[in-house]
């Protein structure tokens, strides 16, 4: 087998275990279990707690301790453990603690695949520039195979889901120590400040005001993604209550409506750099914080009938609304960032994103639409919910605007481009 095809296998498998259950662990929650939304919140704020400490923990131990390929297996062995435990559990409290570790788990594993992935490539005498996009899109497509299993196979409100994903997980944890050897890349005595490991010195890009506010609305963006990922797929479920949608498309196999939006981001990664050569940074944003908008707001107007369409025109408006602050945030990131904390600012720009801001989202939205959105009998009102998420979108957008005053410079965009970092999300 081909080193390219070795990693692409790693990739697919690696979002296939993320895809089997992010988007439908929803409609497990509540039309299976019928718990309630702010306790739901809570479980999706797990991500974003993990993202906080554990993928620079693992870093550090892979640098001097474990072969990343190994320490990569074996964590996705523990978290094939955690998913296989989920369905056992029947109280959310008891939820809450399963899926934090198997965030904990898991979350680490998206920059080990990263440094696997490089350390190969380089090894190999690759341009990993021009040879690792072409193989990191195929996680995506691993996340979209895992969405239709899951949809095609009915599971989309079963715990067969998190059983896929527990597959999967163990899989890939034993076909990671076939993987090429990355050596630890710092000996055993030598060692880092304390801030350097944790990646704190990136905290005096606070510092720049231009900087701080980016990084601020980075976390609220961060927030959006944690609104549609938590809720998308069991709104269209809960128009099987309907008797006029019952048989539609879009409730039999929401999943498959749904990773529309995956496609789609997939071809808006392809803009990215015409659109910040052209516009720059601060419309880019901008134009990030309407695509949700139109995002939110298309699902409050759609429905599985004959709106099925917006529903799908939001499925492709979230590629530009993910890739065009994901993406382009960290390509603006590394074009600010002096070139001695690049690595610290680029995890800086995740824990704002999937850290905080995912943590935000996903007790901030619980929290909302348990006590405002839902009726005594446990049904929600989906056209306000999406109503009040379009807004807060508008709102930042609006307030963005005037707040941030970054210069477009065409020049600096080019030189950061030839020198990218990070990976492409599913």
């Amino acid at each position: 087998m081909s080193l390219k095809l070795r990693l692409i296998v790693m990739n697919f498998l690696q979002f296939f275990v993320w895809g089997a259950w992010l988007l439908t662990i929803g409609a497990y929650w509540f039309q299976n279990k019928g718990w309630s939304g702010t306790a739901f919140g809570a479980i999706f704020s797990t991500m974003g707690i993990a993202s906080l400490f554990m993928p620079a923990l693992m870093g550090v131990v892979a640098d001097k301790w474990i072969n990343a390929e190994k320490l990569y297996g074996l964590l996705h062995i523990c978290g094939a453990v955690m998913l296989f435990l989920v369905p056992r559990v029947d109280d959310p409290h008891t939820m809450f603690w399963v899926m934090l570790v198997n965030m904990i788990f898991y979350m680490p594993t998206i920059a080990l695949a990263i440094t696997v992935a490089y350390n190969a490539l380089k090894k190999d005498g690759r341009d990993v520039v021009r040879d690792y996009p072409p193989i990191r899109v195929w996680g995506t497509v691993g996340f979209i195979a895992a969405l239709w299993t899951t949809s095609l196979l009915h599971m989309e409100t079963s715990a067969g889901q998190f059983y896929i994903a527990s597959a999967a997980s163990l899989l890939l944890g034993l076909y990671a120590f076939t993987l090429p050897p990355a050596p630890p890349r710092m000996g055993r005595s030598e060692s880092r400040a304390l801030v350097d490991v944790l990646g704190l010195t990136s905290f005096r890009l606070f510092k720049d005001r231009n900087m701080a506010v980016f990084f601020v609305f980075a976390m609220l963006l961060g927030a959006a993604l944690q609104l549609t990922n938590a809720y998308g797929d069991t709104f269209l479920h809960d128009f099987a209550g309907v008797p006029a949608f019952q048989d539609s498309i879009a409730v039999k196999y929401p999943a498959i409506i749904m990773s529309i939006s995956q496609i789609s981001e997939t071809l808006f990664i392809l803009t990215i750099p015409f659109f910040l050569r052209r516009f720059g940074i601060k419309a880019v944003m901008t134009m990030s914080m309407l695509a949700w908008f139109l995002r939110f707001g298309l699902f409050a107007y759609g429905d599985p009938g004959d709106r099925l369409w917006m529903i799908v025109l939001s499925c492709i408006v979230y590629g530009m609304a993910f890739d065009f602050f994901n993406i382009s945030g960290s390509l603006f990131v590394e074009q600010q960032s002096d070139s001695r904390i690049r690595a610290s600012a680029q995890g800086l720009f995740m824990v704002m994103t999937n850290g905080i801001g995912a943590v935000f989202g996903s007790l901030g939205s619980g929290f909302l639409i348990e006590h405002f959105f839902t009726a005594a009998d446990g049904s929600k009102d989906w056209h306000g919910i999406w109503v009040t998420f379009a807004l807060y979108a508008l709102a930042m957008a609006i307030v963005f605007v005037p707040l941030f005053k970054h210069k477009h410079d065409p020049d600096a965009i080019r030189r950061a481009q030839q020198r990218p970092e990070g990976e492409l999300a599913p």
